[in-house]
């Protein structure tokens, strides 16, 4: 039995009418085996991963960041949504006020049933040409020669945001204004250090939502968040889809 206790006020807001807003960050899909790159053992084949995701590196040598991204896929696929992952999908499925907003790229949350995702750092899964800047889904598990080919030609690289790129400015737009209307915030699995999704609770918060940070480690929002719950997200979150009549 789990010994993390939901506050009444929690209790009642996640139960109650308003909408619900989820940030989800590389914590969760740690705890389903993936690796986040993040400290002195994030590392890929001795480098730092963060190296190769920029748009200088791609342009530099695009095999040796295909390389990595396609290494990235096969671990995704290997790896299964945990109990957060499933979690968060049983109480969009529940109702139609909750949004998910995810900085992982992994797909592991759509995986896992969750439909309405706003990704803002992109999609290992999504593919775009350098040419035509279009975007097309590829689920293959094997992409073959690296790197991959547009119809037109030209190459194709990873669907996901770099280190040196603009978020997508929709997505930005999109996810601010559900933090603006949200009446519940749940930042579960994120350092809160990443720029503008750790500034997102804090739009909430000044709007008047309440904020609840669950994480195993205290980070910058812990001393705003309403509420922290201390612990790993696959054992909090299904504890919340439990107190809002759902089953995860």
């Amino acid at each position: 039995m789990s010994s993390i206790r939901l506050s009444d006020s929690l209790r009642e807001r996640i139960a109650g009418p308003g909408p619900i807003l989820a940030l989800t960050g590389a914590g969760v899909s740690a705890e389903s085996g993936l690796a986040t790159f993040r400290g002195p053992e994030g590392l890929w084949e001795g480098r730092d991963p963060m190296e190769l995701a920029t748009p200088e590196a791609f342009a530099q040598d695009p095999v040796d960041v295909w390389r990595f991204y396609a290494w990235r896929r096969r671990m995704a696929l290997q790896a299964k949504p945990n109990p957060a992952h499933l979690a968060l999908a049983a109480m969009e499925a529940a109702r139609d006020d909750f949004l998910l907003v995810t900085q992982n790229v992994d797909g592991l949350h759509e995986r896992a049933g969750s439909r309405r995702v706003l990704r803002l750092h992109g999609s290992l899964w999504w593919l775009r040409c350098v040419a035509e800047d279009a975007e097309n889904e590829d689920l293959r598990e094997d992409l073959g020669e690296l790197p991959p080919r547009c119809e037109c030609g030209a190459m194709l690289r990873p669907g996901v945001v770099w280190f040196g790129e603009s978020l997508p400015h929709e997505a930005i737009e999109t996810a601010s204004r559900a933090a603006h209307e949200a009446r519940l915030v749940l930042v579960a699995g994120t350092s809160s250090l990443v720029y503008p999704a750790a500034g997102l609770p804090g739009i909430a918060s000044a709007s008047g939502a309440y904020v609840v940070e669950i994480n195993p480690e205290r980070t910058p929002l812990s001393a705003l968040a309403d509420e922290r719950l201390e612990g790993p997200a696959g054992e909090i979150l299904p504890l919340l889809a439990e107190a809002a009549g759902v089953a995860s």
